[in-house]
């Protein structure tokens, strides 16, 4: 089994992959740099503290950090989106709507996976 076997990476994944190229093709010049930077490593961070927690399944303490790590990243890049969105950088609403529903998919799935986690620490 590898982390890349798990759907919430595979999401986010995509999701990292899709908000990237957003940020360069929809964006005007000036956000490239500004918020589109910010949600770019925001997103990537979600992914790669999945990676990380993965890594780290042997030692549940720190499985439970990095899953932390990345809902907080994960809340980080939904609230840059809505910044970009809401200030009118980004204009395409049906791009906007996709990447924001995923991102919510990816939250309620860390969420779930971190319950979880935390369950089996507890017993």
């Amino acid at each position: 089994m590898s982390y890349k076997n798990l759907d919430v990476w595979k999401l986010s994944r995509s999701t990292v992959i899709d908000i990237h190229r957003m940020t360069l093709k929809e964006l005007p010049d000036f956000e490239k740099y500004e918020e589109g930077s910010q949600i770019r490593r925001s997103s990537k961070s979600v992914k790669s503290n999945i990676v990380e927690g993965y890594g780290r399944r042997k030692y549940l303490g720190d499985q439970i950090r990095f899953y932390t790590y990345a809902i907080a990243s994960n809340d980080e890049t939904i609230d840059h989106l809505e910044t970009l969105f809401e200030t009118e950088s980004l204009t395409n609403e049906k791009l906007y709507n996709d990447l924001h529903q995923r991102l919510e998919i990816i939250g309620k799935k860390l969420n779930l996976f971190l319950q979880a986690l935390e369950r089996s620490l507890k017993h």
